[in-house]
């Protein structure tokens, strides 16, 4: 399953970019990348998937080829949901599932509510970032690549090649990241992560829900904090509030298996989408 064309969906700060696979009358599936990734993430793994889906992989705003906000907008939880369905009503999809890792299973989970404690620390995250805005750098290819593992170290090299061919723009002297830098710290994106209101969030779900942890991945991406609470707390509140609507599956491979060691996830990934199809709409 070739690639289908590369997209740009029209917003008011510019652009959103994503890539589509797959026929336009297959049932969609919009894929939401981790954080400070891009839509490459997908690109080993969708072509293990069943040929009959619509696969669409976004670049979430200052990420990937996507337009940066403007200047005093802050990269938040609730500008990243409305992206999602920005880019849903482009397409204009009635129904469709969620292909997510990371960060994007967070930001794809999560509703509107009990936002208004959360803008306020939004905003004043948002102030901070600015202000400590320094010039992009431009970095030789190879040095690019070494510094991107090194903070990647769930990377092996193929796959830190391919989120840097769309995470970064070639200049003369070199390469230049494209995400916006004010999104380099995990907390002034997403710090809403209480444990209340991520429990508050699973209990609005109304879907069927496939979660797949690495067995050598980690928990608390931000810390680097092997935290096994939040992971139990999540798989508890799921299986309680969705009961036979969840499935929980755990692989060989670490963070970035998905992207690594696609073929390991593959086949439990298929067989949740051709699931689905067979259930009444």
């Amino acid at each position: 399953m070739g690639l289908l064309s590369e997209l740009k969906l029209a917003v008011p700060w510019g652009h959103i970019a994503a890539k589509a696979w797959g026929s336009q009358q297959g049932s969609p599936v919009l894929c939401l990348h981790g954080w400070l990734d891009n839509a490459n993430s997908f690109d080993r793994l969708i072509p293990l998937l069943p040929k009959d889906f619509h696969y669409v992989a976004m670049d979430f705003g200052g990420h990937g080829l996507s337009s940066h906000y403007y200047l005093g907008v802050p990269y938040c939880q609730e500008n990243f949901v409305n992206e999602i369905g920005r880019v849903v009503a482009a397409l204009k999809w009635k129904r469709f599932s969620l292909l997510s890792h990371s960060f994007g299973g967070i930001i794809g989970g999560m509703g509107m509510e009990n936002m208004l404690t959360y803008r306020r620390g939004a905003i004043e995250h948002m102030l901070q970032a600015e202000a400590f805005q320094k010039p992009r750098q431009v970095v030789k290819p190879e040095e690019m690549l070494q510094r991107f593992l090194k903070n990647n170290n769930h990377l092996n090299e193929e796959c830190g090649r391919l989120l840097l061919q769309r995470g970064t723009t070639q200049v003369a002297t070199g390469l230049m990241m494209n995400r916006d830098r004010r999104v380099g710290l995990l907390e002034y994106s997403i710090p809403f992560l209480t444990r209340e209101l991520l429990v508050h969030s699973i209990k609005q779900l109304q879907a069927q829900v496939l979660l797949i942890k690495a067995s050598q991945g980690y928990f608390n991406m931000e810390r680097g904090i092997t935290d096994k609470s939040v992971m139990l707390l999540v798989l508890d509140t799921l299986r309680s509030v969705l009961k036979e609507q969840f499935q929980y599956m755990e692989v060989p491979g670490n963070h970035y298996v998905h992207l690594n060691q696609p073929q390991n996830v593959a086949d439990i990934i298929s067989a949740f989408l051709q699931s689905k199809e067979r259930l009444p709409h």
